[in-house]
């Protein structure tokens, strides 16, 4: 099971630290990833991810350099640090699991069994 929080509203430039908890595995075990849709969005985003057990880290465009994807193995939870936030961050973002990713399909959700309910972010001013 995973469970979002710490979404919620920002002027932009702002900061906002998502929390994946993780619970039924051990989240170093799995690729850990997260999404986002636009409000009346059919497509899920990829943001970034953690590959897990090869330690390797993913992002896209719009999150490289801004978002930071880490674990707290104490705590079998993953975070997505966000900076400087936009308004076209806007999203409900997910965090989503998987016991293996293919670094060349991280950000397809389709590869994805596992998935939060997700939590709103929302960027105005």
């Amino acid at each position: 099971q995973l469970v979002e929080s710490g979404g919620g509203s920002v002027q932009p430039g702002g900061s906002l630290r998502l929390s994946c908890a993780v619970s039924g595995f051990t989240s170093d075990d799995y690729a850990i990833a997260w999404f986002r849709q636009v409000p009346g969005g059919d497509e899920r985003e990829g943001i970034a991810c953690d590959s897990g057990k090869d330690g390797l880290t993913y992002y896209s465009d719009s999150a490289q350099g801004r978002f930071t994807i880490s674990r707290d193995a104490a705590k079998n939870t993953v975070y997505l640090q966000m900076n400087n936030l936009k308004p076209d961050d806007t999203a409900t973002y997910y965090c989503a699991g998987e016991e293996f990713v293919d670094g060349d399909y991280w950000s397809n959700d389709e590869w994805y069994d596992y998935w939060g309910q997700g939590t709103q972010v929302t960027v105005s001013s």
